[in-house]
């Protein structure tokens, strides 16, 4: 099955397609964010591996915003057997205690149980975390750092993976989304890693969803340097794209979504654009996203193919390493 972040990046896709043709007035949106983030305000030094970095801050802000958050994404990395270091990661599951009593079954973890555990640890946790979702997530891992790993290494290994430089940037990122991320999102009930109606048609899991509002991370450095070194933030048709997808592949509507809103973690930029508004705005017209939802289940179901796809699972015994 394909990635709705796969397909909204491929220009001859027809989501990709649809989405840029029902909605094609872009320019404005993209304009408007430029103007209003300002300058990277944390940029990562040239030992910082970036896409691995972007996913361990996710699991940092999901850590920071969600009581129960859910591991199961891992957990799937370590059920593929695409590389060494399956018992560091199950050790570190357990350790987060992801597991039930009998050592079977995932449950969600409760980051309160950590509050006294120091920055670095919470870096090195996420970076880890991240390393076992790209088993799940990329094509390729011949490269991946869990190839240091030995099939008798623990966890302390799996967590010494991550460079100094990059705990650095991880505790960079996480002090300026306290300041500027935490304070911005809405009460209400906390969704990370929320899954859709849809994402049995095409994967696609969203970063948070918070009191009726789908926020993206996006860690990303932006554009080419300026002349005095700082550059902007970018938000590529792809970015729009994503989110417009979440929010058509929630076909019952079942978050009840309002607003939707990206947070630019290096530059500390949070933009929320209320859905409507937004859908209108890049339409050019009002639109009826009821029938939207409708059209759009349409066509993930009639014109992507249907492929093989890892299962994640629900059980992954801690026990017998199965």
């Amino acid at each position: 099955m394909s990635a709705l972040t796969a397909e909204v990046r491929s220009a001859k896709s027809p989501v990709a397609r649809w989405l840029r043709s029902t909605f094609p007035h872009h320019q404005d949106v993209q304009a408007d964010y430029r103007e209003t983030a300002g300058p990277a305000r944390v940029l990562p030094s040239p030992t910082v591996a970036p896409g691995t970095q972007g996913a361990a801050i996710d699991w940092w802000l999901r850590f920071l915003v969600d009581p129960a958050p859910s591991v199961r994404l891992a957990a799937a990395g370590l059920r593929s057997l695409r590389a060494p270091g399956r018992r560091a990661g199950l050790e570190l599951l357990d350790e987060l205690g992801a597991f039930d009593d009998e050592g079977r079954t995932l449950r969600p973890v409760d980051p309160a149980r950590f509050a006294d555990r120091p920055d670095e640890w919470w870096a090195r946790v996420s970076y880890a975390l991240a390393l076992l979702v790209e088993l799940y997530r990329t094509p390729m891992v011949d490269g991946s750092r869990l190839m240091r790993l030995a099939p008798d290494s623990q966890a302390s290994e799996l967590l010494e993976l991550a460079n100094a430089d990059e705990v650095a940037d991880l505790v960079a990122m996480r002090d300026l989304a306290v300041e500027r991320l935490l304070p911005a999102l809405p009460a209400g009930p906390v969704f990370t890693g929320a899954t859709f109606d849809g994402s049995a048609d095409l994967n696609a899991d969203a970063d948070l969803i918070a009191g009726g509002v789908l926020v993206d991370f996006k860690a990303g450095q932006g554009g080419r340097p300026r002349a005095d070194g700082s550059r902007a933030a970018a938000l590529a048709r792809a970015d729009l794209d994503q989110l417009l997808g979440y929010v058509l592949l929630d076909y019952s509507d079942a978050y009840a979504l309002h607003t939707v809103a990206i947070y630019a973690v290096r530059f500390g930029h949070y933009r929320a654009w209320p859905l409507a508004e937004l859908c209108a705005t890049l339409a050019g017209r009002p639109v009826d996203l009821s029938a939207l939802r409708r059209e759009f289940a349409e066509l993930v179901r009639g014109e992507l193919p249907v492929n093989a796809t890892w299962r994640v699972p629900s059980t992954l015994s801690v026990r017998s390493g199965r």
